[in-house]
This record gives structure tokens, sequence and C-alpha cells, in this order.
């Protein structure tokens, strides 16, 4: 009975994230023209807003929905003004997905991450602003790691380890908040009282 309670547990270890979509998800994911964008979910719907509050379960890179959600994710993400990054319980889908723009790649694509982690951040923190698809005229300015180093999962259930910087890192950062129902407004309000030491790394020579 031992053992097989520990492999029970060992299973459920390795093998949780290949959760398929539920068919409330399903319905979702394919509600109105497969070809055109998802709306984005708003704070001020309350319904909405407590979607967006919800932390997200992984799901299974090989699900054939997938990148039906992937594409109407892209699609809203192009729809707005100006957006950089999506991550999918703003689209109602409270799993771990994220599509983000990559400022630190030629031509800026769009680019999806499934069960994204972040497993490193430096010390190196960059202070700049943001803004949110889902909460209307709203903006503050956060700290963010300067440098990450990210693992995910791609369509063929392929993994990658990849160390991101700068703006990218930010946006992925904010998106993966996200996957963990933490909203920048929430963040805004936990960290007002947080003190950071200004260390200007290029100083001008006395010489």
């Amino acid at each position: 009975m031992r053992n097989f309670i520990v492999f029970t547990l060992l299973f459920v270890s390795c093998f949780g994230f290949s959760q398929k979509f539920s068919k409330a998800e399903k319905e979702l994911i394919h509600s109105g023209d497969d070809k055109t964008a998802l709306p984005i979910y708003q704070t001020d719907n309350e319904d909405q807003h407590k979607v967006l509050l919800k932390p997200c379960e992984k799901i299974s890179p090989k699900d054939k929905n997938l990148p039906i959600l992937i594409e109407r994710m892209r699609l809203a993400l192009a729809a707005t003004d100006g957006g950089v990054g999506i991550a999918a319980p703003q689209v109602g889908i409270n799993r771990r997905l994220v599509l983000v723009q990559r400022f630190d790649k030629p031509n800026a694509p769009v680019e999806y991450f499934i069960n994204p982690e972040i497993i490193w951040r430096s010390e190196l923190l960059d202070k700049g602003p943001e803004g949110d698809l889902s909460i209307e005229n709203f903006q503050g300015d956060f700290y963010r790691s300067h440098s990450i180093r990210v693992r995910y999962n791609d369509l063929e259930n392929e993994k990658h380890d990849e160390m991101v910087e700068g703006f990218s890192a930010v946006i992925l950062q904010h998106e993966i908040d996200h996957l963990f129902g933490i909203l920048i407004s929430d963040k805004q309000q936990s960290e007002k009282d947080w003190q950071y030491k200004e260390v200007k790394v290029y100083q001008k020579s006395k010489y």
C-alpha cells in the first residue's frame, strides 16, 4: 500500500501538468469565430475580476485546443492600443499561458510561453511604468528584476530554459504575475512602503 501511495505521488508530481481543458474552457475558446480575438476581461466587471484574481493551473502543451487559444490571444493583443503582453486569465482561461512581445529579438516577435516558471531573478532591479489591459486608465511605476531565467514548454511539449533581460523580462514578469492572480493595482498597494537604494551603474569618471 505504501509503495502504491509513493508511486501515485510521483505520478502526480511528474504528470500533473498534463491536464486538459475543461468542457467550459473549450466552449469559451471556441466561442464565436475561432479566427477572431477573444474579449479581454476587465476588473470593473465583478465576475471577470474574480477570474483575474484566481491562480492558474498548468495545461497540457499537446491539447489540440491550445493553438486556437494562442492565436485568439495573439489577435486580442494585436487589437489593443500598444499592448505588449497578455495572459490566459485575461481572456477568461485560468491556465498557465502567456504571450509576450520580445523586444530583445529582431523585429520584436510575439512569442508564447506554456507553463512558464521563473527559476531565477537578478538582484539588479529596473523601475519603470506599467499599465494593464484589464485595468482601464491605470498606470504605476514598479520594480522588476532586470534579468530572469524562465523555463517553459512549446506546443511540441519540448522544454526550454532561457535567460531574458530588459524590457522583455519586465513584460514576462508582469504576465506571469497574472498566472498567480496578481494584478499591478494590488502590487502597487503591497509595495508602497518598500525602500530601494538607487545605484548609478554608469557614473562619469573623475579623470
